[in-house]
This record gives C-alpha cells, sequence and structure tokens, in this order.
C-alpha cells in the first residue's frame, strides 16, 4: 500500500467535526511515520500559505519537488490540504503533534523544516509571515541554533551568503575544520544513512540540494582561504622589498 493511499484512508476515517491534527495520533509506528511525514509537510504547508495569505505556481511546483504524487492520489493530497487550511486548529497544535511523533528522532524534524523552507522560498520572495510561522515551528521542533541559520543562510532570497552558516561553523574558521565539517555532513547526507535514522524518502528528496550548498559553502571556504594566504604572500614580498 502506499502512503497515499494510507493517507486516503485516514482522511475517509476522520470522524465528523474531528480536526486533520487527531491523525497523527494514529501514526506511531515507523512504517507509517512516511505518512506522517507528507500530511505534515502538507498540513504545515497549508497553515503557512494560511498566514501569508497566497499560494503560488512556484510553491505548488515546490512541494511536487518533494512528493512524486502519483494522479490517482492527487485527491486525497489535495483533501489534506483542504482540511489543514480549513481546520480552526492553530499550525502549533499541528507542530507539537508533529514533534510527539518524531520524538525519538530529530533529524526527521529537521529534514522536515527544510520541506517548509523549501516551499516557502520558492517564488523568490520570504515574507515576514512565512518567516514568523516557520521560526515558531523550529522552536516547537526544539532543533538545533544551527538548523535555523543554515536553513536562512540556504534558503532566504537575498539573505547574504554565508558559507560557514551552512557548515555549521563559527565566522573565520580554518580549512581544515571546513573539510571536516563537509565530510561530516556528506556522511550525514547519505541516502541509506537517512532512511536509517528514519527520514522518509520524500524528505531524503531534498538530500541533493543539500548536498549541493554543503558543496559551494566548502568551496567558498576554500577560495577565501586561498585569496588570504595570497595576499599574505603579496605583503610579504611587498615588506622584503621595501627593506631592501
Amino acid at each position: 500500500m502506499s502512503i497515499w493511499s494510507r493517507i486516503g484512508e485516514l482522511i475517509a476515517a476522520l470522524r465528523q467535526g474531528e480536526s486533520l491534527a487527531s491523525v497523527f495520533d494514529r501514526l506511531r509506528t515507523p512504517p507509517e511515520r512516511s505518512a506522517g511525514f507528507a500530511i505534515a509537510v502538507i498540513a504545515l504547508g497549508a497553515k503557512m500559505a494560511k498566514a501569508d495569505g497566497r499560494v503560488t505556481r512556484d510553491e505548488v511546483a515546490a512541494f511536487r519537488e518533494v512528493f512524486r504524487i502519483p494522479p490517482r492520489d492527487e485527491a486525497a493530497a489535495a483533501r489534506v490540504f483542504d482540511l489543514a487550511r480549513g481546520d480552526v486548529a492553530g499550525f502549533e497544535g499541528y507542530a507539537r503533534r508533529i514533534a510527539r511523533m518524531f520524538r525519538d528522532r530529530k533529524e526527521p524534524l529537521a529534514h522536515l523544516l527544510e520541506g517548509l523552507f523549501h516551499i516557502a522560498a520558492a517564488d523568490g520572495r520570504f515574507d515576514p509571515a512565512e518567516e514568523g510561522f516557520l521560526r515558531r515551528v523550529w522552536e516547537i521542533f526544539g532543533l538545533d541554533e544551527r538548523v535555523w541559520r543554515a536553513l536562512i543562510a540556504r534558503y532566504v532570497p537575498g539573505a547574504p551568503p554565508d558559507p560557514w552558516e551552512v557548515l555549521g561553523l563559527s565566522p573565520g574558521a580554518s580549512l581544515e575544520e571546513a573539510r571536516r565539517a563537509r565530510a561530516r555532513l556528506v556522511r550525514e547526507t547519505h541516502p541509506d544513512r537517512l532512511l536509517a535514522r528514519g527520514v522518509p524518502e520524500e524528505g531524503i528528496r531534498l538530500a541533493n540540494a543539500r548536498m549541493a550548498a554543503i558543496n559551494e559553502a566548502y568551496e567558498a571556504i576554500r577560495r577565501h582561504h586561498e585569496a588570504a594566504a595570497a595576499a599574505g604572500r603579496a605583503g610579504a614580498g611587498q615588506g622584503a622589498a621595501a627593506g631592501d
């Protein structure tokens, strides 16, 4: 059974007046967490759309980059979106239930938040309402500050590029520290490792973009150190010439 078939069953089983958020209480076992992850991204995406008042074609396209929905299951995905957007319950209740569902694993929550960033930034703008929404979800998920800073550095249009933030390093970290950070992040981003740590397939589809950002950040730091070293050599040469 596909996750979308399971999602369709869960929606059909909702009692009259029952909130979509109650679905998360029924997804307790690891095999069902892929369905929970999909519902979470759709539901929080719907709440985020409600926060900034619009859903653009770019955001829909970004969602489809994360999820490959068979045509026969598109109605189930649309139903989840509509239920979440129309639910009077606030997004914080959704986020808390999702956090409880993945309480033993922070990594899926980080990937879920990344999926929301991916959708929010797809239209080339980052609305203050979206940023406030995402920050509150980050807080509820209890994720590390470095996760937030790295996502801002990678996804927010117009944000000053900060390769150290992307690699989770302090500004001015050495090239060797950057090399070690890149190696660690590449290991952590490997699909087999992500699957073993409970990240659903949909979250793994974001790994290619993350890997590209990791490599770009490392290359930027390498160029920075090479330029600094060249400037130092040039300065030393000038000093020696002046002393002659």
